[in-house]
């Protein structure tokens, strides 16, 4: 296996250029932040973005927790890809990220100074310190379940080699660099509902909604009221969809399941 390794400052865009990086040079595996990314998938670890303190975010990247170090390593020497780039905030972090999974030495070092110019990583840093972005080399759908309750925009930037016809980036917005605790208030999903009946046609009102709030795992049941002269079964499908991509689109919640049930013909 070759390793490489992209060093730079937190904020620098390391992890938006690297699958630039991984395309130009055909390396086909990725560690950053406590993931181990596979041909533009998630295969092993926890994100270090997922945590609530900065030492914690520290933490995970380094791979101290054991049971994390194990699950990764596992993973990696189950795949055991060609190459692999590392990902970190300096040449000593990635070398300690290559000792701590047991990889080989780290044979090709690349700074983010050298693919990058002064203006894109002046820019990369407004956008992590003012807005609180971060970005995560992956398609969206990968990390909706991890990242569920946090804010997520999906990028689409280029056809990608491992990635098939575009690689996609993910930015999200983590609690512990930007938002701190939150919740979502029980009225906020059937304020939502209500909009998506208004839009969707042969929805009269929306009676109720009962959510459990868990933003891993989110089931919605919705009961409404349907205009007399609609198709029922065709208007409470499309309000289905709809309130499904409107939750999962304004809470970064993972709907899993959306029950509709008339309850009146108005």
């Amino acid at each position: 296996m070759k390793v490489f390794s992209l060093s730079g400052k937190s904020g620098t865009g390391k992890s938006y250029q690297a699958m630039a990086l991984c395309n130009e040079k055909g390396i086909e595996s990725i560690i950053d932040d406590g993931l181990f990314i596979y041909r533009n998938r998630v295969e092993a670890g926890t994100s270090a973005k997922r945590q609530k303190t900065h030492i914690g975010a520290i933490k995970t990247a380094l791979f101290t927790d054991d049971a994390h170090q194990k699950e990764v390593s596992q993973r990696i020497r189950q795949l055991n890809p060609e190459t692999l780039l590392i990902i970190g905030t300096s040449d000593r972090m990635t070398r300690q990220i290559a000792e701590r999974l047991r990889l080989p030495e780290i044979s090709e070092r690349i700074h983010i100074e050298d693919i990058t110019t002064e203006e894109e990583r002046k820019m990369a840093n407004k956008q992590r310190v003012g807005q609180g972005k971060h970005v995560i080399p992956v398609p969206t759908p990968q990390l909706k379940r991890d990242f569920a309750g946090y804010f997520m925009d999906p990028l689409r930037l280029f056809r990608g080699r491992f990635g098939g016809e575009k690689s996609e980036r993910t930015v999200v917005r983590p609690t512990f660099s930007y938002l701190g605790e939150f919740f979502i208030s029980d009225t906020v999903i059937t304020d939502i509902a209500k909009c998506v009946a208004q839009e969707t046609d042969g929805i009269a009102k929306v009676l109720k909604v009962y959510e459990n709030t868990a933003p891993d795992s989110l089931h919605l049941d919705a009961k409404v009221a349907v205009d007399a002269n609609t198709q029922i079964w065709d208007s409470a499908v499309a309000f289905q969809h709809a309130l499904a991509e409107q939750v999962e689109y304004m809470t970064a919640f993972n709907v899993v399941t959306v029950d509709v049930e008339v309850k009146q013909v108005v």
